[in-house]
């Protein structure tokens, strides 16, 4: 086992709660090494993490890893079988008064947190 593949294994299975279940297979392409990552269904929130950050965090260490020793590695999160994960929002094709809705309430959020800024402070 490379390396790179023990380093996931190693952390991943001190996140989740079935160590016994991570799996990791390790292959090499023109495009550099990608790991797939294989966990208990149970599991899957973990290793993704709130909004993906524990994703893109072990995405970022292998980043780190890939580059002392000069090459690329991807890390892909497989999907457990009999998964039923909603379809992506595809926010290429939402109307334009949404589009508007969100950009007021971003105004009206960046309003609120100024009010809370002493005077003295903003000038």
């Amino acid at each position: 086992m490379e390396h790179d593949q023990k380093f996931v294994e190693d952390v991943v299975k001190e996140i989740v709660d079935n160590p016994d279940k991570v799996k990791t297979d390790r292959r090499v392409d023109e495009m550099g090494v990608l790991i797939e990552l294989t966990v208990d269904p149970s599991d899957m929130g973990k290793i993704i993490g709130k909004d993906g950050r524990t994703a893109k965090a072990v995405r970022t260490l292998l980043r780190v890893l890939g580059a002392k020793n000069n090459s690329r590695i991807n890390l892909k999160i497989m999907e457990p079988e009999g998964s039923e994960r909603p379809p992506r929002k595809d926010y290429s094709e939402e109307p334009e008064e949404e589009k508007k809705e969100v950009a007021e309430k971003k105004d009206e959020k960046s309003e609120d947190v100024m009010e809370d800024v002493p005077e003295d402070v903003l000038e």
